[in-house]
């Protein structure tokens, strides 16, 4: 881990307020999660991956943005570690070095068809307009 990524993962503790050392690694958040499927990192591994140091792959992943921020994971941790919070926090550290989101609000129109949930849209643009 260098210097810079022990920064951030300290970064991403401070910002998401949770403890990733309380994960005892049962998967019971990744079992529950709705966008399983189209996440390269799924919720227990970033916990594992941030709680080791390893932020570089989270960074540059796009796990981060498919990430609904609908708590699933949250709600069934056993220890009340909340990957959400974390994925939102590595998310916020991606795109800040950018200077603007990864995502206009004008974008999302185009990307809607009629299965599209209500959640996702909600979602977007919290994640999105920060």
């Amino acid at each position: 881990m260098t210097n810079n990524y022990g920064n951030m993962r300290e970064e991403i503790i401070r910002i998401s307020g949770v403890n990733p050392a309380k994960c005892m690694a049962c998967g019971k958040c990744t079992g529950t999660c709705p966008a399983y499927d189209e996440m390269e990192y799924h919720p227990h591994q970033f916990v594992a991956m941030i709680k080791g140091g390893n932020i570089e792959p989270l960074i540059k992943s796009e796990s981060v943005y498919k990430c609904l921020t609908c708590f699933a994971c949250a709600e069934r941790c056993p220890r009340g570690v909340e990957p959400a919070k974390l994925i939102d926090a590595v998310r916020l550290l991606a795109t800040r070095p950018k200077g603007s989101n990864r995502l206009s609000p004008d974008q999302v129109p185009a990307m809607l068809d009629d299965e599209t949930p209500q959640q996702l849209l909600v979602s977007a643009f919290r994640k999105y307009t920060k």
